[in-house]
């Protein structure tokens, strides 16, 4: 039955409120400098997507983020359930890093510059390294937030994957306290690889940021550890699989 309702109610909601909500957000785009307005119409589509595909969630930890400040969101990935569980609880104005790929087709290329997403050059080292520096000024400047998937995409096999640094240096680099941040569920309303959006209840964890005033560059590879173990240590109370100790024995 869960299923039979994703495939009546939930896949077409995806749809509708994707095309509607993206047609709303193309067209504020034009009257947006600062991509503020996107990202309210942003929280209103996410809402409106969850609603109608029968998902519920439920926030732990709310009350640790202050929305008038900026922080580096980090959570593991397991669904494209993610972005949206997390945009439509946290009231924060968030960007995202985008493949630079995307930042050249006609119309959504304009779209995402002036909704003041940043491109990640995926096949340029040093490039990367440029896009990472910018997103830092970008965050100081104009008092927004981040939020990174470290693992740099979803798991295939639903187990916690090592985490890359980009998150930890970029909130060194800006000075803004980074966020531990947990997903639970997202993969049992739509798992890798599935296309039926199914209803359920998910849980969001906020964990207490951790400052990084004082921090070096240098420290950034400690910072991503405590990132992932902190996250690892609440999926594994969860039940979850994290390939920790995997990790470990490498």
């Amino acid at each position: 039955m869960r299923r039979l309702r994703g495939l009546l109610l939930g896949d077409p909601a995806v749809i509708l409120s994707t095309f509607l909500f993206g047609l709303v957000s193309f067209v504020v785009a034009f009257f947006d400098a600062d991509g503020h307005k996107q990202a309210r119409v942003a929280w209103a589509w996410a809402r409106t997507l969850l609603f109608g595909c029968g998902i519920r969630v439920i926030v732990e930890g709310l009350d640790q983020i202050d929305p008038a400040e900026s922080y580096i969101f980090t959570a593991n990935h397991l669904s494209y359930m993610d972005t949206p569980t997390i945009m439509s609880t946290i009231r924060v104005q968030f960007r995202f890093l985008a493949k630079s790929g995307l930042f050249q087709i006609p119309l959504l290329g304009g779209h995402l510059r002036r909704g003041g997403h940043i491109p990640v050059p995926l096949d340029d080292p040093r490039a990367s390294i440029k896009t990472m520096q910018k997103a830092a000024e970008v965050i100081h400047n104009q008092k927004i937030s981040l939020l990174i998937f470290p693992e740099g995409g979803r798991a295939h096999d639903g187990v916690l994957q090592e985490f890359k640094e980009g998150a930890a240096y970029i909130a060194i680099k800006a000075g803004v306290p980074v966020v531990p941040t947990v997903l639970i569920g997202t993969q049992r309303v739509l798992p890798f690889g599935g296309g039926v959006v199914e209803p359920g209840v998910v849980k969001l964890r906020i964990l207490k940021p951790i400052s990084t005033a004082g921090m070096t560059l240098k420290e950034r590879g400690a910072l991503t550890s405590r990132l992932r173990d902190l996250i690892a240590r609440e999926l594994e109370a969860e039940g979850f699989p994290t390939g920790t100790l995997q990790a470990a024995a490498r």
